[in-house]
């Protein structure tokens, strides 16, 4: 292994000569030695993004001797491309809002873009982390910037998924659709519904989700780059500040706007309180069909058993044909992990002070270790619970038999009174509802199956709900 000597204010260090990081990395991999996590990878991309448009800039504006541009912008490239992935190595959880691994990718930029030029790593008289590839910038622009892009990726990669979690319930409620059952208030029987009634009440929750995340774009598309250290400006060029965001645009495909208030826009962070909020909701959502999910299919002979679940995994090592329904479990718990990120995340939020919130880091982590699970938690959602969830009919049919529920259902022939006394009756001797009522003539077994079919109790009927093109509107 062979090193080279770089130095900085503090003083010097030996880097190995492998690595394309430099001094700055290295005390911040000292310094920082706090969890296990590594930096989001669209992030990292992200990252490269802001530095791309930035090189471009400025070699727009010839400050640049051209070959040392083409070589800092094949850097940058590399970096989107996720070449050197594996060099952006600082913690996630870490001082300087943000520094760290800002300087990280400087050095990174740099060493590649020497190579490129046939030249040593550590050659910064050369090519310069700072004085080129930081050009015009400020962690505190840049970080944030970058923050900003990689989370309307994932939120369009998490809006395709809720999307096709929507689709997978609104099959299920056409499946659905004549299978009665007993529905439940307060853990209670309540009346009469269709299984398929309620994996619409899912879909319509999941729809609104999907709308709440489409608009969440908007939000995060006002950037501060060009504003440098506080939203001033300062050391960057109006040329730059007002060419690079085009830049930017025109790399990412997306709609970026630079900030009216770049000192504004530097200070606060409260989008990504806003934007956490609606993952939010939407964790509250899976946690809650989560839970219906496990209920219906508990059992299978002491439970409910209205559902039967895919059966993906043996449940325990020491009870013989246990199955779980770990997929429903694991999607509550990102849920709960979700709304967990969400109090961190405004806590960090209250707590920026002045011109810049140095929680930044904590906000990145959680915001995006929010996008992460989420995104996964609907695909597996989808792909390995949902779609192949089936109705146990026959217990269904047993339940809804036996049930009070479906005494209301009569009501509108029989009357409450004719009916309460039935439910009196019949309340200790345990006989099925039906076979008493058309046994003892008080309804044929026709008008009982009409009262009690799905089109009965359903006066709203099976209407589809109205699926919504967004890109559209």
């Amino acid at each position: 292994m062979t090193f080279r000597k770089e130095k900085d204010y503090i003083g010097e260090k030996d880097i190995d000569n492998d690595k394309y990081w430099g001094i700055h990395t290295q005390r911040a991999l000292e310094n920082f030695d706090i969890s296990p996590y590594k930096i989001n990878k669209n992030f990292i991309k992200a990252f490269g993004m802001v530095k791309l448009a930035c090189a471009l800039t400025i070699n727009d504006l010839k400050i640049w001797e051209q070959t040392k541009a083409n070589a800092i912008i094949k850097a940058c490239e590399q970096l989107v491309n996720g070449e050197l992935d594996d060099q952006i190595v600082v913690d996630p959880m870490q001082g300087g809002a943000g520094t760290s691994l800002n300087l990280n990718v400087n050095e990174v930029i740099a060493n590649t873009a020497l190579e490129i030029l046939g030249e040593e790593k550590g050659s910064y008289n050369i090519i310069d982390p700072i004085e080129d590839v930081n050009l015009f910038q400020s962690t505190n622009d840049v970080y944030p910037t970058a923050l900003k892009i990689a989370s309307i990726f994932m939120l369009r990669d998490l809006e395709e998924e809720v999307i096709k979690l929507q689709d997978a319930l609104q099959e299920k409620e056409k499946e659905f659709a004549d299978v009665v059952k007993v529905a439940r208030t307060q853990l209670m029987d309540a009346i009469l519904i269709t299984l398929g009634k309620e994996f619409s009440a899912y879909a319509e929750a999941i729809s609104r989700d999907r709308w709440r995340i489409y608009k969440c774009e908007e939000r995060l598309r006002v950037v501060n780059i060009g504003g440098t250290a506080i939203g001033t400006g300062l050391t960057a060029p109006r040329k730059f500040i007002f060419n690079v965001i085009e830049k930017l645009r025109d790399i990412t495909g997306i709609g970026l706007a630079r900030a009216e208030n770049l000192v504004e826009c530097t200070q606060n962070t409260d989008v990504f309180s806003e934007v956490s909020g609606i993952l939010k909701a939407h964790a509250t959502n899976l946690i809650k069909i989560s839970n219906d999910l496990r209920l219906m299919n508990s059992g299978p002979k002491a439970g409910l058993a209205e559902i039967e679940l895919p059966q993906v995994q043996t449940g325990s090592s020491i009870m013989p044909g246990k199955i779980n329904p770990v997929i429903p479990e694991v999607v509550g718990q990102v849920g709960i992990k979700v709304l967990g990120n969400d109090v961190i995340i405004n806590q960090c939020v209250a707590g920026g002070q002045f011109e810049l919130n140095h929680n930044l880091p904590l906000i990145a982590f959680s915001f995006l270790e929010s996008l992460d699970m989420l995104i996964n938690a609907n695909k597996t959602f989808r792909e390995r619970c949902i779609i192949n969830i089936k109705a146990n009919n026959k217990n269904l049919t047993k339940t809804v038999n036996s049930s009070y529920a479906l005494l209301t259902s009569l009501v509108p022939s029989i009357g409450y009174k004719k009916a309460s006394e039935i439910a009196k009756e019949l309340k200790n001797n345990g006989h099925n509802i039906k076979d008493h009522i058309v046994g003892n003539n008080i309804l044929s077994e026709e008008e009982f199956n009409k009262l009690t079919s799905s089109d009965c109790i359903l006066a709203l009927g099976h209407k589809k709900p109205v699926q919504k093109d967004l890109k559209k509107e």
